[in-house]
């Protein structure tokens, strides 16, 4: 068990999942201008470097995981040009808002949601061409399963595509970082989101996940064949890109 995986929402026992989708339920509203504030909009950079790994494979059926509501799927529709997107997470009132906004896009014939529980996904096997995440796998209760779920649903050949925030390694960045993200992004999300412990418990799981070279062993242990990263932004978040 990694140490992400025993930090649970608002520091309550019991199903990690159930209390991962109340806390997403609760801050949906809010969740989208806190995720650009607080990364001061650099999140939107984030995630079309990251699409622009998966365009010389023309992926045409892709699924996003944990897709919030539907920054990186609205993202790799407008780039990749793609037949079809699967928005999958376990937070309803997430994906609400994820719709609303693919409709204001125009994007409805290519974008579609579906509740999931990600470690245990309905789709068969090698379905897919690409898989992507963006700052959702930190919160899976069981990241080798849901890794391995995620390398079963995926064409051989496909690839995963997934950023998550990390902890940045260089002096003076990580300690400008840690003092970001245990004083500055609690407090604004309890001001702005009302929910007092969401952002303690968001902040707390960047701390725990593994990064970089130990991401790259759980790949391969999930089944990839390849997989790289890169660090952007000085560490503060890190993209992955595997392949089946």
């Amino acid at each position: 068990m990694y140490k992400q995986e025993k930090i649970n929402p608002y520091n309550k026992q019991g199903d990690k999942g159930k209390l991962v989708k109340e806390m997403f339920d609760n801050i949906a509203p809010t969740y989208d201008t806190l995720n650009h504030r607080l990364s001061w909009e650099i999140d939107k950079r984030w995630r079309k470097k990251a699409i622009k790994q998966l365009l010389p494979y023309q992926p045409q059926s892709i699924l996003d995981i944990a897709t919030g509501t539907g920054d990186f799927a609205i993202q790799s529709a407008k780039m990749l040009k793609p037949k079809a997107i699967i928005g999958a997470d376990i937070s309803t009132g997430m994906m609400k808002i994820g719709e609303k906004k693919v409709k204001e896009e125009g994007l409805e014939k290519i974008i579609s949601f579906q509740k999931e529980d990600c470690l245990n996904l309905s789709f068969p096997s090698n379905t897919f061409d690409a898989v992507t995440a963006a700052f959702g796998i930190r919160n899976f209760q069981d990241l080798d399963r849901g890794l391995e779920e995620m390398h079963r649903v995926l064409k051989v050949g496909g690839h995963l595509c997934i950023i998550e925030l990390t902890t940045p390694i260089n002096f003076p960045m990580n300690h400008l970082f840690k003092i970001y993200s245990k004083i500055v992004l609690p407090l604004y999300g309890r001001i702005i989101s009302k929910d007092r412990s969401a952002y303690d418990y968001l902040n707390k799981t960047i701390a725990a996940f593994p990064q970089g070279e130990t991401m790259m062993k759980i790949f391969k242990e999930a089944g990839f064949s390849k997989a790289s990263f890169t660090r952007l932004t000085f560490g503060i978040c890190t993209m992955y890109i595997a392949e089946k």
